[in-house]
């Protein structure tokens, strides 16, 4: 880097320069920023907001450093959603406690420039520094699209660089124009108006022509030749989208990934269970019998080693999920269920919101501010929770594994049949709760889903890695925390008081849980659910992986012995009917979320009152499904 550079880095106060990545969705921004940086990243919230704020460091050729944002995709700086709102603060440096970004990057699709040109005109009248990354240049190239870069840079004004964010050297290019644009920074950031920002393009139908007018200009002088649409997306999208087809297809795709949740993942679940059942033998026989070996033992070891044993399973859930997503399927997925979600009463727009409920449900009702209707947003968020998030599959597969027999069902395995039942019974729930709320608590006009198609895509190894990486850090997070905590304030609380001289049976029933259990087991008893089920979903409630090292926990210190036990799964075989196993999938199958999910509501809706009724309903569901679950069972002799 020239001597210039290091000057500018100095008059920036010692700090490494700061870019950030602006561009329409499905771009192949957030490709881009991996490929930059790496694992050198961190997620985290904005201030105030629950919008993600994706931050990392890039190095670039000279070794310097530059700290690179991954703002939310925008269409246009004129902001409708919360996620539009905090690009332009960051951008125009009036959010509390960010920097301005001394660098823009604009990221734009090269094969749909017109499109895209749209946010960097808007973005060029802000009179910031910035470079144009014409992003999957190559995609463009292969469908008969020639842009001439030069040419397109003189008419922005700016430098313009292709890149390709699936290769690794995709990005050579433009790290080499960071430094180049970095060197030529001035000595203070843009100045800004009185109001704190920026001047903007204004708003209105006469601009709005204008700004369409100039993109068709710039693209008949840089690129004049018409794009191809390929043959291969035109036929898959006659198959994919078809109205009978189409749901057959999407169908069947959820049905392959649930049969390889438990198919794919029997291994790596053996070994850690196996492991962690040894790692308990050998702390049993190494160390003096008192409360240390007892905590490890029967607290860290059964709770948390029990909860670590479906991390293999969630892994592979999203190993489908992000090929979706990257291959362009899931936006195909939305229009194809969009008429289906009207009539139960849901806008359009909320079908990606409830995909991202699969995943967890704190994200899917931070997605729904992209539903402009406040009751179809409201709506939206109160079924949200009835999406099966990742935090059900342990539980489910513990109950799975230990009551469903592992035999196949033609070319099928019955225990992926029932997970996929599983997963379709809370879709069926939602559709049947939005339907209810749609006749009995607002009247709203069905408003069709407006989506841009991505072009199809070969998923990047890398962004499938790098997805894989933050969905486990984030699982372990909650097992070294959360998880980890409750576990052990769990065994505290399992562990005493003693019980007295002379008492006879486990000594956990005199503590302070047993008694909980005891007490909740009048209320649950109805359902099918002993003392130990009624402790576990007491820390349940603070996240539901819980439930599983909660149960590990509790059974593992009602044990005659110290010994962890090898597998929680042959101890409730043995120990629960058919009924109770049914009525607990059930009970789960509505439950109420983890506290952390009714925050987010809080936070979305600025009432407790939501969260209240929210959290209200989802209990008397539950408890509904698992009375007729149980007593049904039961009848038919299970």
């Amino acid at each position: 880097m020239s001597a210039g550079t290091a000057a500018t880095m100095d008059e920036l106060g010692g700090r490494a320069p700061s870019v950030a990545l602006v561009g329409n969705p499905n771009c192949g921004k957030t490709a881009l920023f991996n490929l930059l940086t790496g694992a050198r990243q961190k997620v985290a919230n904005y201030a105030v907001v629950t919008v993600e704020r994706k931050v990392g460091t890039a190095r670039l050729a000279s070794g310097r450093t530059v700290s690179v944002i991954d703002l939310p995709g925008v269409y246009s700086l004129r902001p409708v959603t919360l996620d539009e709102q905090v690009t332009l603060e960051v951008i125009e440096g009036r959010r509390a406690g960010e920097d301005v970004p001394d660098l823009i990057v604009a990221v734009v699709d090269a094969t749909n420039l017109r499109m895209n040109l749209r946010l960097v005109l808007e973005l060029r009248g802000l009179g910031r520094p910035m470079v144009v990354a014409l992003n999957m240049a190559d995609v463009a190239r292969a469908r008969g699209l020639a842009i001439d870069s030069k040419i397109l840079a003189a008419e922005l004004g700016c430098p313009v660089v292709e890149t390709v964010a699936v290769k690794n050297d995709g990005h050579n290019g433009l790290l080499q124009q960071l430094g180049e644009a970095i060197g030529r920074l001035p000595a203070t950031p843009a100045a800004v108006t009185e109001h704190g920002h920026a001047a903007r393009p204004a708003v209105g139908l006469a601009e709005v022509i204008a700004l369409q007018r100039e993109v068709t200009r710039i693209l008949a002088l840089a690129a004049p030749q018409p794009m191809r649409k390929p043959r291969l997306d035109a036929r898959l999208d006659a198959l994919v989208m078809h109205p009978w087809v189409g749901p057959v297809i999407l169908a069947a795709l959820l049905f392959i990934i649930f049969q390889a949740v438990f198919s794919w993942a029997n291994w790596p679940m053996d070994l850690i269970k196996d492991s962690m059942a040894g790692l308990g033998e050998w702390t049993s026989v190494h160390m003096p019998d008192g409360p240390l070996r007892s905590l490890l033992v029967d607290g860290v070891i059964a709770g948390v080693g029990g909860v670590i044993v479906f991390l293999p399973q969630i892994l592979i859930l999203f190993f489908f999920i992000l090929i979706l997503e990257d291959s362009g399927y899931l936006p195909r997925a939305a229009f194809l269920l969009d008429k289906l979600m009207g009539k139960v009463g849901l806008s359009g727009r909320a079908f990606i919101p409830l995909l991202s409920s699969f995943a967890c449900a704190i994200p899917g009702v931070m997605a729904t501010r992209t539903i402009a209707n406040w009751r179809d947003r409201l709506a939206t968020i109160m079924v949200a929770p009835l999406m099966t998030c990742s935090a059900r599959l342990p539980v489910y597969a513990l109950l799975i594994g230990a009551f469903v027999p592992d035999r196949a069902v033609g070319p099928f395995n019955l225990r992926g049949l029932t997970l996929f039942a599983l997963y379709l019974a809370g879709v069926l729930s939602a559709c049947a709760v939005a339907w209810v709320f749609k006749r009995v608590w607002h009247k709203s006009r069905y408003q069709p889903l407006m989506l841009e198609l991505p072009p199809y895509r070969v998923p990047s190894l890398r962004s499938l890695a790098m997805g894989l990486w933050e969905r486990a850090s984030i699982f372990m997070r909650r097992v070294g925390t959360i998880i980890f905590s409750l576990t052990v304030l769990l065994w505290f609380l399992s562990s005493y008081p003693a019980a007295p001289d002379g008492a006879t049976g486990a000594p956990i029933q005199y503590s302070f849980a047993g008694q909980l259990g005891k007490l909740l087991e009048h209320v649950f008893a109805p359902i099918g659910f002993n003392w130990q089920i009624s402790i576990a979903l007491v820390p349940g409630m603070a996240a539901r992986e819980v439930v599983v090292g909660a149960l590990g926990t509790v059974y593992s210190l009602s044990a005659a012995d110290d010994q962890v036990a090898e597998s929680l799964a042959p101890v409730i075989a043995q120990g629960w009917s058919l009924a109770t196993a049914y009525a607990l999938l059930a009970w789960f199958i509505f439950a109420p979320q983890c506290i952390s999910t009714l925050a987010a509501v809080r936070r979305e809706t600025n009432s407790w009152r939501y969260p209240f009724w929210m959290a209200t309903y989802l209990f008397a569901l539950a408890y509904a499904a698992a009375f007729v679950t149980y007593h049904v069972t039961l009848w038919l002799g299970g």
